[in-house]
């Protein structure tokens, strides 16, 4: 016995049949009509949707060369687990990631050498400024928050990051609608057009970055972006005198799976400007394919500060190369009160006096 093939309606998803008066196929729960040609068009194209494909070779960084991490130390942080590289003069006494002591392991065994390395460009003042010019202004700020911090303790790091570069193809449909409404002496009208709208092309993404721990909150290094690679440079280990470098523990393997969420966004938000003159858009199905994936792994600068304040803690980041800054501040309470009654008695007043202007 042959498969019967049954047409779900592109407006509301219901089941349609063909209506022999009309000689169209119809809805009959929406009374959408559709020519059959346009139907078994719609229908190949559903046929066609197909799984994102988005695969990637990972094969970042090389190998150290003889002698080159001969002046490279590990330290060990013994609270958050995390492994620090540093260059065989730097003093390292606490953690960047959580202030903890950390301990001298002895030589860097490396896994991977990073391809690129984005030198710093603000040094430990300009962190401190910047981090200074983050406090100023805050009404809401404890005062002795800015006493008691420990702003001197700020500590270059480099972050690892895994940087991904893709060609993407995508094919995404769109369920749109056009709403037209008019009016009469007696009734008012509404007239709802549905449309299936396709959107087919092809973009290119060049480091695409991912960072490669867990110490640090992925929203947090995300929020220092944008760095400017074109200051990155082959990696030396001379770059990292006097700071420290942070070893990655997340593979690129694992990062893919970050770097084709950011890759599908970036791809659906470009395709979704392009669908405009409808009264909704709704997206229905989405398809990204990448090819020519590649990944490769790069140190990019930046300034810690981990600070404790009424038994919480606090962490900062500085980009190391544009000084942006970003991290939580506590809240003085007392001082929210106060502006908060103080606005309140404000406005008050201000109704007040309206009201003797007005109705004396």
């Amino acid at each position: 016995m042959s498969q019967i093939q049954e047409y779900k309606c592109p407006c509301c998803g219901g089941a349609i049949a063909f209506d022999a008066n009309l000689q169209k196929m119809k809805c009959p729960y929406c009374d959408t009509e559709f020519e059959m040609e346009t139907l078994a068009s719609y229908d190949d194209e559903l046929k066609q949707d197909t799984d994102d494909s988005m695969a990637w070779d990972t094969e970042a960084g090389g190998a150290w060369e003889d002698g080159e991490t001969d002046h490279l130390r590990v330290y060990l942080c013994e609270s958050c687990g995390g492994e620090i590289v540093g260059d065989e003069t730097l003093a390292a006494t606490a953690c960047p990631f959580c202030d903890n002591p950390v301990v001298m392991m002895g030589q860097f065994k490396g896994d991977l050498k990073p391809d690129y390395v984005i030198p710093f460009k603000l040094d430990k003042k300009a962190a401190k400024e910047a981090l200074n010019r983050h406090y100023s202004g805050k009404r809401l700020l404890p005062k002795v928050f800015c006493d008691q911090n420990h702003i001197e303790e700020v500590k270059g790091v480099y972050v690892p990051f895994w940087l991904f570069d893709a060609d993407a193809d995508a094919q995404i449909r769109y369920k749109a609608t056009r709403v037209r409404s008019w009016s009469d002496s007696r009734y008012h009208y509404s007239e709802t057009s549905f449309f299936s709208v396709t959107r087919a092309g092809s973009l290119s993404f060049a480091r695409v970055p991912v960072d490669g721990t867990t110490k640090i909150d992925d929203t947090m290094m995300e929020s220092l972006e944008p760095f400017d690679f074109s200051d990155a440079v082959d990696f030396q280990t001379a770059y990292l005198a006097g700071y420290l470098a942070d070893k990655y523990d997340v593979d690129a393997d694992t990062s893919r799976t970050r770097a084709n969420e950011r890759i599908k966004q970036s791809t659906e938000a470009a395709f979704a400007r392009t669908v405009q003159g409808y009264t909704s858009v709704i997206p229905e199905h989405s398809n990204v394919r990448l090819h020519n994936g590649t990944a490769k792994y790069a140190l990019y600068p930046v300034w810690l500060l981990n600070t404790d304040w009424n038994g919480t803690k606090y962490k900062f980041a500085v980009n190391g190369q544009t000084g942006k800054i970003v991290g939580d501040l506590p809240m003085d309470k007392g001082a929210y009160w106060k502006w908060f009654f103080g606005l309140t008695a404000g406005i008050g007043a201000a109704c007040y006096v309206l009201q003797l202007l007005f109705f004396g």
